[in-house]
């Protein structure tokens, strides 16, 4: 059996946001920020003609725009059932079970459909608009493609996801 995969984590595919967690009860951690890092591995057969699974310029070029959105931004969670987003003029206004907690600038703010920031909530998000982007491309000769977010160093969530889900 053979198998193939090429891997990118390159320094301007990282960003830097705000975010907070919310807890499982009534815990809402504070506002805080962290210097994310991203990496994406692609799995696939390799291209008969160029001997590669994907070009990385393909996978950069896919990538940077949706860390370059997130960059320097608040990272609001907009499925979460605990927070209340409303937009007032130029305003985000945030409120956590019903109490007023946050008022960014809505330029401040990457809304994203996922439950929490969470670094693995945060990677699935990209996993799939990266998927997306793939099949937009045509590539189809790829098989599963994994995102990792790294929050600090040594710290990191992952989602793994097969082309064909």
């Amino acid at each position: 059996m053979r198998g193939f995969k090429v891997s990118v984590s390159k320094d301007y595919l990282g960003f830097s946001s705000a975010h907070f967690i919310t807890f499982s009860g009534h815990q809402c951690e504070s506002l805080h920020g962290h210097n994310y890092r991203i990496a994406v591995t692609v799995e696939g057969d390799v291209d008969p003609e160029c001997a590669f699974v994907v070009d990385f310029g393909v996978i950069k070029r896919i990538v940077r725009p949706l860390v370059q959105a997130m960059d320097h931004k608040v990272l609001l969670p907009s499925k979460n059932t605990k927070l209340v987003l409303r937009q007032e003029d130029q305003r985000m206004m945030v409120e956590y079970l019903g109490a007023a907690r946050f008022v960014f600038p809505v330029s401040n703010v990457a809304l994203l459909p996922i439950s929490n920031t969470t670094a693995e909530m945060i990677a699935e998000y990209l996993a799939h608009e990266v998927r997306l982007a793939f099949k937009e491309e045509g590539l189809r000769r790829l098989e599963a493609l994994e995102v990792e977010v790294e929050e600090s160093f040594g710290q990191s969530g992952y989602f793994r996801i097969g082309m064909g889900d």
